[in-house]
């Protein structure tokens, strides 16, 4: 019971540090993108698109790392990885600069993404765990919330100390989980096996055969795709169009990162009310309720998107965004609840990863188009991300329909010799 509390307290403060360290980077990100390294917006996308690209090449490849060696490893790599690269973009405004601290990122980001869910999976059991995502959301909306407000007074200092700050924190997490995150549910591969490439291949091949064997995880993880298929477009242009299109109020005599930090902390106020009465009202281990939730979700995102398009005014654009953030606050972690259920622990890092690979593929087949589009329309682009969505909602009934049949036997007992 103390390696559960233990677990699931490092997990809750993992999350809060996380998201106050990443808010105070990503409400000036864009910003500084776009106004301190004047990017245009084609650069912008493929400033996403090499984001993307990296986490296709890595995502699966780190995933297996944690499945066969450490996940506690895998984590605490990742997290220097991702803290280093944003020191990089903060002190260098320069385009190509921006392209590799992308690379960085998204190489760290690898190292984190389906580590972190199996490793608390691993300590706490798997219906703690999907429990436990929607409370981490929380505690990572209210981190973000925080982070936000103090990137507000930095920021009015120069665009890029919220930049710096948050990096330096994400370093410093990396070191405090290397002294005291705990690892004592994860079984690793044995000591001859560790250096094997033919054992990581072998986890990765249980890992393709665990999702070929289910079909509904098969749905949910082509709904990823049409994910990945939308958010580029929208993540990488919405605050140039802002910018271009509307004159920004001067709030508190401050420069635009306290619009954005203000817009930005009045999403995750609603976000975390949303999520704390998601919590409350559905079920996160029971497949068919997340399916009826995302068709919700998967709607308003549509609708908010082309909503923010089309606003003739600024206060509607104000309220579509608003409406976006939150609902993609409260899908996050319905998403990953979803594709946690009933995964063996030998591939769950390697399956989890897998949710992230088909969301990058999405992004960068997105991407290009976004980008071209963009060259003669913003408005344009972020209309097509919101029709892109809409190929999810056959797709999220299908999901629902197959998670109905019975469970499969494991892929690892299968995989194993007759007698």
């Amino acid at each position: 019971m103390i390696r559960k509390v233990n677990a699931y307290r490092l997990y809750l403060a993992l999350q809060f540090l996380t998201g106050f360290a990443f808010s105070m980077i990503f409400v000036v990100a864009s910003l500084y993108e776009a106004t301190v390294a004047n990017l245009s917006g084609l650069q912008l996308v493929l400033v996403g698109t090499m984001l993307e690209v990296t986490v296709l090449l890595f995502e699966v490849p780190t995933g297996v790392v944690a499945d066969a060696y450490s996940r506690r490893l895998s984590i605490v790599i990742g997290f220097f990885l991702m803290g280093i690269a944003f020191l990089f973009e903060g002190f260098f405004p320069v385009f190509s600069i921006i392209l590799l601290a992308q690379v960085l990122w998204g190489l760290g980001y690898t190292f984190t993404s389906g580590a972190t869910q199996a490793w608390l999976s691993d300590e706490i059991g798997e219906d703690e765990a999907n429990r436990a995502f929607l409370r981490g959301n929380q505690f990572d909306l209210a981190g973000s919330l925080i982070g936000m407000l103090v990137a507000i007074p930095l920021g009015n200092f120069a665009v890029n100390v919220p930049i710096l700050a948050g990096g330096a924190l994400i370093i410093l997490t990396a070191f405090a989980l290397a002294l005291f995150m705990p690892e004592h549910g994860f079984k690793p591969a044995p000591r001859e096996n560790r250096n094997s490439f033919q054992h990581m291949a072998e986890i990765l091949k249980k890992g393709i055969a665990a999702v070929r064997s289910r079909p509904a995880l098969l749905s949910i993880l082509a709904i990823g795709f049409i994910y990945g298929l939308y958010s580029e477009g929208w993540d990488r242009l919405w605050v140039k169009y802002l910018v271009d299109n509307f004159p920004l109020p001067n709030l508190f005599g401050m420069n635009e990162v306290a619009f954005f930090g203000i817009l930005r902390a009045s999403a995750m106020v609603f976000a975390i009310l949303a999520t704390r009465q998601v919590e409350k009202r559905l079920d996160a281990s029971h497949a068919p309720s997340i399916a009826r939730a995302m068709v919700w979700i998967t709607v308003l995102i549509s609708a908010g998107i082309l909503t923010f398009a089309f606003s003739p005014v600024l206060a509607i654009s104000v309220v579509a965004y608003i409406a976006v953030s939150v609902t993609r606050d409260v899908m996050s972690p319905l998403y990953d609840a979803w594709v946690n259920q009933r995964l063996d622990s030998e591939t769950r890092a390697t399956v989890i990863s897998m949710s992230g690979q088909v969301d990058a593929i999405g992004q960068i087949a997105s991407g290009p188009v976004a980008a071209l589009i963009s060259l003669t329309s913003i408005r344009a682009a972020i209309t097509v991300a919101g029709l892109l969505l809409t190929p999810a909602l056959p797709l999220i009934g299908r999901a629902n329909r197959l998670h109905a049949d019975p469970a499969p036997a494991s892929v690892s007992d299968e995989a194993q010799p007759a007698e």
